[in-house]
């Protein structure tokens, strides 16, 4: 019984003499999915990311972080290592995310509300949840 394309199935595959074969990595490129709108994959990514809110410490939590700054300032002399837990408003999107960092305080300048610690980070008083020392 014969089928169609018999006499051609076994030839071996057309080898242009002029223009050599495309490279398989240059072949696939040509097909690679664009970009119809530049940004738009970044766009999707950042409305994907979620963020904390702010909560207020209350009446407990600013009392607890008022004693720890009290145990704090007399032992500034000896630049006392702290873990400091504090939020870091988002410059994207409304929200931010907790963080905690661990150093040592070099000062607290209270003029600017911020504590200083030994590597030049800045941290906002008014932005710290917790403080162990």
């Amino acid at each position: 019984m014969t089928h169609d394309y018999d006499d051609i199935i076994h030839l071996p595959h057309y080898e242009p003499k002029r223009h050599p074969r495309m490279p398989l990595a240059a072949r696939a490129a040509q097909f690679a999915p664009f970009a119809a709108v530049a940004g738009h994959d970044a766009a999707i990514r950042e409305e994907g990311r979620t963020t904390d809110s702010w909560t207020e410490l209350g009446d407990f939590g600013n009392s607890e972080l008022n004693r720890k700054m009290e145990q704090l300032i007399p032992l500034l002399p000896q630049h006392p290592t702290v873990a400091i837990e504090y939020f870091l408003p988002d410059s994207h999107k409304s929200g931010g995310s907790y963080q905690t960092v661990t150093g040592n305080v070099k000062r607290i300048d209270e003029y600017e509300r911020v504590i200083e610690l030994m590597g030049g980070m800045k941290i906002a008083i008014d932005m710290i949840k917790s403080i162990q020392i």
